[in-house]
């Protein structure tokens, strides 16, 4: 059996493990930080105790039974030996016959220290459960706070970036302000802080349709969302959002969803590495300069499909096809069969903004707006999630939320050294 060692259990690595799963001619080995898979496109649900962290993830060990080519090692990479064909982990070492990294994206500060110190990012379970704890936290504080200003910083949320994180937390944060705090916090009635989305490009959902984008716009602004475009956050000083116009914005939250980067490993080639520190792929997902080395998901760069030359988008959709695929080739491989290029197909992109409020714009011109995009984004993420107790979880705990317009699930739990 030719072993498989899979680097992240993210979308891409956890689908190439399932795709084997059951192969006899393969053991697989899938190493995490974390010992569960979870749902990115709904991490800031969970920030916003709309759904709880058990809704979106799942264990790899469980998800692993009864599959027993299938493997699960909790560590984190610190290097790789390819004269060796080892890897070292953070609790020992690994022997492969073939490494795949998938080990996503992380967030991008630009360099910018201050930001990275106390803004929040929207990348993984535990910044969810800060982000619901501050935002609980910050909303106790408002209520007994005699300062006027204090508490309009308290209750104002700045986030930055304006893609689909950004976009739907922002809609999130303001449909919670219209609906339940004036339900849980009766004390801050007609006291209420604002919600600022920041973006550089030009228009908010830049990658989607002009009509996605103009539809998004109005929504939000009719949702008394304050947009700011073709502006970028330059700094965060003693809870004042500072923009590279000059501009400032006094808020306690700074919601940070403005970009990614990949990681760089050592003993991969410094060679090997392109724009946004991704690994350089051929069409086979093989990363340059290695012979048995490969890279799916949002870690990658692949030029080599003719519709996508400068690389593919940093989506779901693409590390979910990259790990089927790369699994056939492995299957491929062994039986002696030529293994294929890679091809992205274009499922199409959406997001939800509200309650009833959404856009989809699906392949090749279909534009989809307000309830049926709505319902159309719950059923593909729904159906998106790893097994069928997530799927009914966040089903109810939706179906909660969309008739009592509320949810019971806004509990400050933290560590007792956490303050």
């Amino acid at each position: 059996m030719k072993h498989i060692v899979i680097i992240g259990g993210g979308f891409a690595g956890i689908n190439l493990a399932r795709a084997l799963a059951g192969n006899n001619n393969f053991e697989v080995t899938l190493v995490d930080k974390n010992n569960y898979n979870f749902f990115p496109p709904l991490i800031y649900q969970v920030a916003t105790a709309f759904l709880e962290p058990s809704s979106i993830s799942y264990p790899f060990r469980k998800l692993f039974r009864k599959k027993k080519n299938l493997r699960f090692r909790l560590g984190e990479l610190k290097q790789v030996v390819p004269a060796e064909n080892r890897i070292i982990l953070s609790n020992g070492d690994l022997q492969y016959d073939y490494l795949v990294f998938a080990t996503g994206a992380e967030t991008n500060y630009f360099g910018m220290l201050n930001v990275k110190q106390h803004a929040i990012p929207m990348k993984t379970l535990h910044d969810a459960i800060a982000m619901r704890n501050r935002m609980l936290q910050q909303m106790e504080q408002a209520i007994i706070t005699q300062d006027e200003a204090e508490r309009k910083k308290l209750l104002t949320f700045v986030i930055a970036g304006g893609g689909p994180t950004g976009v739907e937390i922002s809609g999130m944060l303001a449909e919670m302000g219209r609906t339940i705090v004036l339900k849980d916090y009766p004390e801050l009635h007609g006291k209420r802080g604002e919600i600022y989305l920041v973006d550089g490009s030009e228009a908010l959902l830049s990658p989607m349709s002009k009509q996605s984008q103009k539809d998004t716009h109005n929504a939000l602004r009719r949702m008394g969302v304050r947009i700011r475009l073709n502006v970028h956050v330059k700094d965060y000083v003693n809870d004042t959002v500072i923009l590279d116009d000059g501009d400032t914005i006094e808020a306690k939250t700074l919601i940070w969803a403005a970009g990614v980067t990949a990681r760089i490993f050592e003993g991969i080639p410094a060679t090997s590495y392109g724009r946004g520190k991704r690994m350089i792929v051929d069409g086979f997902n093989k990363v340059q300069g290695t012979e048995n080395i490969y890279a799916i998901g949002d870690t990658c760069l692949q030029t080599a499909d003719e519709k996508f030359p400068n690389g593919h988008p940093q989506v779901a959709q693409v590390a979910i096809q990259q790990g089927k695929h790369m699994a056939k080739n492995f299957k491929a491989m062994e039986t002696g069969k030529t293994p294929t290029l890679f091809h992205y197909h274009d499922k199409g992109s959406m997001a939800i903004i509200g309650r009833n409020k959404a856009v989809a714009d699906l392949p090749p011109t279909l534009h989809f707006r307000g309830v049926i995009a709505f319902f159309l984004w719950l059923f593909v993420h729904v159906m998106s999630l790893i097994n069928y107790r997530n799927r009914l979880k966040t089903l109810y705990n939706w179906t909660v939320a969309y008739f009592s317009k509320d949810q019971s699930l806004r509990m400050i739990i933290r560590p007792d050294n956490e303050k």
